[in-house]
């Protein structure tokens, strides 16, 4: 995915997060990633993003700041989400430094 993209997505819907859990779900279904956060006072925010997903629909709650954190750190312009399941932590990476690694734990939402 773009890394620029993703970024730009989180930080808007960061927003509307909780402000003490700063939970955001990651809803990954075929060729469609869409971040939702949402706070007490009922908002919700949603952005909708194209990624070459192929597999089974995953339902994955993260920390926004992690997320941001990682990708913040990549200096390239694509950016590798490996998902096990709504379980297991997610993987960050990229082509351009094989040698990145970044891994962020799920949180319940």
């Amino acid at each position: 995915m773009q890394r620029i993209q993703v970024q730009q997505a989180l930080q808007r819907a960061a927003i509307l997060s909780n402000e003490k859990f700063r939970g955001v779900r990651f809803v990954l279904t075929e060729k469609k990633l869409t971040i939702i956060s949402s706070n007490s006072e009922q908002e919700e925010a949603q952005e909708e993003i194209e990624t070459t997903y192929q597999g089974e629909a995953i339902d994955i709650g993260f920390n926004v700041n992690y997320l941001m954190d990682g990708l913040s750190n990549i200096h390239g312009d694509t950016a590798i989400f490996s998902f096990g399941d709504p379980n297991s932590s997610i993987l960050i990476s990229t082509s351009e430094n094989p040698e990145f690694r970044y891994v962020v734990m799920p949180m319940r939402i």
